[in-house]
Parts: structure tokens; C-alpha cells; sequence
């Protein structure tokens, strides 16, 4: 029988994190444990405000189908998902850390890492971003230079995007990925990428809203530079509907519902033509060692959440120059405090 605990966090970010979606100064987070036969699987499960997710709401779930969770027997993390899928249904950012807790026992069950468990080899590892959020132009120069990495990502959204883009590319020659979180109108998105192609830009994340289907499917066709679908691909149900607008996908554990159908997202992609990305919802050590254990189906990762916090909830992932290392530890490779981590 299952043994269910929670713990919830509220961990403070270095600097204040702004997006086109707004700012916030912490970040949080629900995270769960299944145990069985001492051992513990964790997951995670950021609150996102734009989705109206709170941890309150998340725990007055679980707490109701508490009894049913537990009686699970865990067979097969797939057919856990499937469980869970119909137990809360639409509830993807809980089910997504019941699924990754499920997965990381079940590895430890099998004395595996995951990614072993997952039928992966570890190699052609793709370097990790590093964020930086909407500010000042002099700040967001000044966070690059405080933070010296090979990539950078970086949150846009208003009329002077080229302003500080130009300002960061002053101090850095690293790639830029643009992420405008659904913040640009379609006329100004045709002049802003031609620029942005001479400022040494890799790609572009969600230039448009979601809505702007049509729009998106003429900005592809214009675009000099590879655009990728954020907002627009929520779930598994999105795929399909992404291959005309966009060059790849970004894919959100937290928004998919976990590491299962983030799978089957992966091979979709795959097999329409789309390059796979997988992102960051600003999770700590947990809910990030689960994107890092799949780090060998990905094309390109945003996994910096650990690096954008101040604070954590457990141990068991590095960084060295973007690439992110595992600990060597079976499941996730994490150990989990029980308290915060203060850097």
C-alpha cells in the first residue's frame, strides 16, 4: 500500500522574476511523496497563477482521494497516469506530481535512474538556458554579466525588446532564445525578427497569442528565425495542432500532466517533423531532475529553475557550464531535504 505525504514551499527566486504574465518574488510549489517498502518517490508541482492554480486547491484534492491513491498498486507508472487521468480529471498540474513521484519509486524499485528505466542511453545532451526575466535594460545586461553561461533565455514583451536585447548582446556573444510568452502583435512580430536573426538569436518562443492561429501559421512562413509553440501546447491534445504554426514545441511537464503523456508528446512531435524543447514552470531540485532525466529526447531544455531560485528542496542535480549532470542515484537521483535549502 501506498504511503502519501505532501509538504508545501514557497521558495524565494534571486531576483524578482518577470514575464509578459506578470512578477513574483517567490515561487509555490506542492510536492508529494509516495512511499512504499522504504523508499520514497517525489514530485512537483509549481502553482501557476495565470492557470489559477494554487497549492491549496491541489492539496484539497489530494486530500479527498487520499484513500484511493494509496490503495493503488504500482505496477506500471503509465497505467498510474491513466488512473490519476480519471481520477482528478483536468487537474494536470497534480496529476503531473503523482505521475513523476510514481515514476521515480518505480525506478528505485527496478534500482534504476530513470532515465535507465525509461529505456534511455545517456548521451547527445543538450546545454540548459539560463533565464533572464523582463527588467531594465542596464539590469538585464548586468544579470548576464553576474551570471556568465553559454545560453540564455530571455523573457520579452513590450516595445523596447530590441533595446535591452541589444544592451545584454553588449556584454555577452552567448545564443539568445526569445521568449515573448504570447506578448507580440503579428506586425510588429514580421519587423522584430529579421533584427533578431542579426543579434545572434537562436529561436523564438510564443511570439503570438495562442488564438492567433492563422497568424502564427503566416509568421512561420515568414520567419527567418525557428518558432516555437509554448502556450499554444498545453497538453498532448496540442501537438497535432502546432505543426503548421511552429518549427518545435515546448513541453511543461507541470502543464502536460507529468512525465507520461509528455512521452507521448515527444514521439508525436517526432513524427510530424516538429523540434522538441522541454521548459521550466521555475521548479526546484524535484520536478527539474524529472525534465533532466529525459534530457536525451530533447533537441533543446530550459532546466534552470534551480538556478533562478534562492532556495530549494533537495539535493541531487549539478550544473556545470549548461550541462546539467545527475547524481548517479536511482529514480529521480534526488535527495529531498524535508526543509528548505538556502544557496
Amino acid at each position: 500500500m501506498l504511503q502519501l505525504k505532501y509538504f508545501k514551499a514557497e521558495l524565494a527566486f534571486e531576483y524578482p522574476f518577470t514575464t509578459h504574465k506578470g512578477t513574483k518574488t517567490h515561487q509555490p510549489s506542492l510536492i508529494v511523496a509516495l512511499g512504499l517498502a522504504g523508499m520514497a518517490g517525489f514530485g512537483e508541482a509549481p502553482a501557476i497563477s495565470y492557470y489559477n492554480i494554487t497549492v491549496d486547491e491541489m492539496v484539497d484534492s489530494l486530500e479527498s482521494k487520499r484513500a484511493m491513491i494509496e490503495r493503488y498498486a504500482l505496477t506500471d507508472p503509465g497505467r498510474f497516469w491513466h488512473f490519476l487521468h480519471h481520477l482528478i480529471p483536468g487537474q494536470h498540474f497534480l496529476t503531473a506530481a503523482l505521475d513523476i513521484a510514481g515514476w521515480d519509486l518505480f525506478a528505485q524499485m527496478r534500482r534504476q535512474p530513470l532515465y535507465k528505466t525509461l529505456g534511455l542511453e545517456w548521451g547527445n545532451i543538450p546545454l540548459t538556458d539560463y533565464t533572464i526575466g523582463i527588467d531594465t535594460a542596464e539590469m538585464m545586461a548586468e544579470k548576464v554579466k553576474a551570471h556568465p553561461w553559454p545560453v540564455y533565455k530571455v523573457k520579452v514583451g513590450g516595445t523596447d525588446d530590441i533595446d535591452k536585447i541589444r544592451a545584454m548582446r553588449a556584454v555577452t556573444d552567448a545564443p539568445f532564445r526569445i521568449d515573448a510568452n504570447e506578448g507580440w502583435q503579428f506586425e510588429d512580430a514580421k519587423l522584430l525578427l529579421p533584427e533578431l536573426k542579426q543579434l545572434g538569436i537562436q529561436l523564438v518562443e510564443q511570439p503570438l497569442a495562442r488564438t492567433e492561429i492563422e497568424a502564427m501559421k503566416e509568421l512561420k512562413a515568414k520567419s527567418p528565425l525557428p518558432l516555437y509553440a509554448d502556450e499554444s501546447c498545453v497538453t498532448e491534445h496540442d501537438v497535432k495542432k502546432c505543426a503548421d504554426g511552429f518549427d518545435g514545441i515546448n513541453i511543461k511537464l507541470t502543464k502536460c500532466g507529468g512525465i507520461t503523456p509528455a512521452l507521448r508528446m515527444i514521439k508525436e512531435a517526432r513524427e510530424l517533423g516538429l523540434k522538441v524543447m522541454m521548459g521550466s514552470m521555475n521548479e526546484c531540485t524535484i520536478g527539474t531532475a524529472a525534465v533532466a532525466n529525459m534530457l536525451p529526447l530533447l533537441d533543446e531544455v530550459d532546466a534552470d529553475g534551480p538556478l533562478l531560485l534562492n532556495e530549494d528542496m533537495a539535493e541531487g542535480l549539478t550544473y556545470e557550464n549548461g550541462i546539467i549532470k545527475l547524481s548517479g542515484r536511482n529514480g529521480l537521483g534526488i535527495k529531498f531535504s524535508g526543509q528548505k535549502i538556502t544557496k
